[in-house]
């Protein structure tokens, strides 16, 4: 998380010194366990958000197309069965004269 800010180990020990001579030794104490709360409430918050949507994609989804396995048919078919067959009546033995040769001769 303090990556994203680019904030360096001297950096946290100037900002701790800041908050201990604004606070005072005493109230230090008082204000890490307020912060842990907060902590502790927004993950719970975040948590119970997330269920709630994985609950209402789960209602929203119908059953039926969760899982579908593949038709048994379609994955034992081969090339041979779905290609027709090479005619041969279809293939040019020779090149119209009209057509030129790619090397232009």
């Amino acid at each position: 998380m303090l990556a994203i800010f680019n904030v360096g180990g001297g950096e946290i020990v100037l900002i701790l010194a800041i908050v201990l001579i604004l606070f005072g030794a005493k109230k230090l104490p008082e204000l890490a366990k307020g912060l842990g709360q907060g902590i502790r409430e927004f993950k719970k918050a975040t948590d119970n958000a997330s269920e709630g949507m994985r609950h209402a994609i789960e209602e929203t989804v119908p059953v039926a197309s969760r899982r579908l396995p593949p038709p048994a048919a379609e994955t034992e078919r081969t090339v041979s069965q779905v290609l027709p067959a090479p005619r041969s009546d279809l293939v040019p033995t020779a090149v119209p004269p009209n057509i030129q040769s790619p090397t232009g001769s």
